[in-house]
């Protein structure tokens, strides 16, 4: 057969080979699948038997929790509380104590009010007026009707405090409300203002039984006897009860009854004289004397050697007190 071109599309020639068909990939084996599904299951078994045999986690091992911020609000700073004043207001007004009556011995102050707590102990503490004296009030929240001098003749310018407030003290003072045929002559007592006087400790006292016939000086409490026997004023000229001080201390040559020893006088006066000696002013004093038992005295009391010694011996400005 030639090489010759045929007119239509080239018919199969029956006598040559069949090209052959494209094979199906192969299908893996049943058993090689299964060896991998068990492969599979051995290592998440181990992974699993690694677990459940790995020590037990203690608490200190353990980690530690993340720390959680909390929504705390941060504290607010505690107000200072303002102190509460506490008596009468502060007076910083200026006086003129030259304008007022001055308290002493001899003064006679109707404006000052008595004694209304005569057998309180007073405080363990007296005041001194600054400058040339410190006025004093009988209502704080009045005007002042007197002036303690920082200086006297006859002292009586050391006074004990009866009490004491943020702004004032109170204390008690010489002199009288009235003389006994015109009023009350009792111990009287005044307001003064903290910043006119300087304040110093005071640490003892007097205290005098009459019915007992005891007197005592008490010191932080404990009391040194000094006297079981005294005389003190008849009915007609008793001796003041109640808390007074010590306003002077001296030796007075002419009253020969003394026998030399000191006088120690206070600063209350005769419930019932005016005034004694010719003076204007009727003054209750220790002191000593011979006769010296029982009611016996124009309102003093009369002691031995031993007593008016250790009586002298006190600082100006202590407390006295006389118990019926």
């Amino acid at each position: 057969m030639g090489d010759a071109e045929t007119d239509g599309p080239a018919a199969v020639e029956p006598d040559a080979p069949q090209a052959q068909r494209p094979q199906a990939p192969s299908r893996r084996p049943r058993s090689a699948w299964l060896v991998s599904v068990l492969a599979a299951v051995l290592i998440a078994g181990g992974l699993a038997a690694v677990w459940l045999l790995r020590p037990p986690m203690t608490e200190a091992s353990a980690p530690p929790p993340s720390p959680t911020r909390s929504a705390t609000a941060a504290p607010r700073p505690t107000p200072t509380p303002t102190p509460t004043p506490t008596g009468f207001a502060a007076n910083t007004a200026a006086y003129d104590v030259a304008a007022l009556p001055q308290v002493n011995v001899f003064a006679v102050v109707p404006g000052l009010p008595v004694d209304d707590a005569a057998f309180t102990t007073p405080l363990p503490e007296q005041a001194v007026a600054l400058g040339s004296g410190a006025p004093i009030w009988a209502d704080p929240t009045a005007q002042p009707v007197a002036y303690l001098p920082h200086e006297f003749a006859y002292d009586g310018t050391a006074v004990p405090v009866v009490e004491e407030q943020e702004h004032w003290v109170r204390v008690l003072l010489t002199g009288r409300q009235a003389v006994p045929s015109q009023g009350n002559p009792a111990q009287v007592t005044g307001w003064l203002r903290k910043g006119d006087v300087q304040l110093a400790p005071s640490d003892a006292s007097v205290v005098v039984s009459i019915s007992a016939r005891t007197i005592d000086i008490v010191r932080a409490g404990v009391a040194e006897r000094i006297a079981t026997d005294f005389g003190w004023g008849q009915d007609g000229t008793p001796t003041p009860l109640g808390r007074s001080f010590i306003m002077t201390t001296r030796v007075v040559p002419e009253y020969g009854y003394t026998r030399g020893y000191p006088i120690v006088y206070l600063s209350v006066q005769s419930p019932t004289l005016d005034g004694f000696g010719g003076a204007d002013a009727a003054v209750v004093a220790f002191h000593y004397h011979d006769a010296r038992s029982g009611p016996i005295s124009n309102g003093c009391l009369r002691v031995d050697p031993t007593a008016i010694t250790k009586l002298s011996e006190l600082p100006l400005g202590t407390p006295v007190i006389v118990n019926p």
